[in-house]
């Protein structure tokens, strides 16, 4: 399986330091460089071929927002940030995912593995195999570990730290929807709007800029998120 060649850039050095540790956790990311700046992560790209960009927003001189909106081509981005008021543009510039510090580990590798999907799809490893399989998660709620299944979803629904999984009952549980969503399939779930993710098996019709599930439930629909969700129609 290919190595993939990864970038860190953040202004703080604690943080390129802690990026840098979970690289070294993964057999399959190799550093290319660690930068501070903007002008850093273009000297670099110039000159070598990288897969992964691990990008701060806040950078001094040019913002990490910035910066992506001035590049034709980039490597796959995922950004590092503090600040949360930034996903909603970061998605718009088509990043592939949107960490929020600090993060753990298992969110990092989380992130990489939706890169690795896009990088190499014919390719698997035994964490990609599971993933491929996955039927049910379990979560916390109520001091319990309770098994989800996912075909039983309808949808998620953010409420501050928490979020409401939608089955045929409710299931409340300590979780940010962004941190959820990434441990879902792919194929199977998609973000229609800042505080709601649905099973797109689920989806009955699209009016205007609000989605109908088959159990009858209505959401709005982002607009940020529109072309994401009739891009997904388009292909299927």
């Amino acid at each position: 399986m290919k190595v993939l060649q990864c970038i860190v850039a953040d202004d703080e050095p604690i943080a390129r330091q802690i990026m840098e540790g979970y690289i070294k956790e993964m057999p399959r990311l190799e550093l290319v460089a660690s930068c501070k700046d903007a002008f850093e992560i273009l000297q670099v790209l110039e000159n070598k071929s990288v897969d992964i960009l691990f990008l701060d927003i806040n950078m001094p001189k040019l913002s990490g927002l910035s910066l992506l909106k001035t590049m034709q081509h980039r490597p796959h981005v995922i950004i590092t940030t503090a600040y949360s008021e930034y996903a909603i543009e970061g998605f718009e510039l088509a990043v592939v995912d949107y960490l929020l510090k600090p993060f753990s580990l298992e969110r990092f590798i989380q992130a990489v593995l939706k890169v690795r999907h896009k990088q190499v799809p014919e390719e698997t490893d035994s964490v990609d195999l599971k993933e491929a399989g996955q039927h049910a998660l379990f979560v916390k709620s109520d001091k319990k570990l309770v098994r989800i299944e996912l075909a039983d979803v309808s949808y998620i629904e953010a409420c501050g730290n928490y979020i409401k999984i939608h089955t045929d009952k409710m299931i409340l549980t300590p979780e940010t929807l962004s941190d959820f969503f990434a441990r879902l399939p792919e194929q199977d779930f998609l973000r229609v709007h800042k505080s709601y993710v649905i099973n797109f098996n689920k989806l009955k019709l699209i009016e205007g800029n609000q989605v109908q599930l088959v159990d009858n439930s209505k959401l709005p629909v982002g607009k940020l998120f529109k072309k994401f969700l009739l891009d997904k129609i388009n292909k299927n």
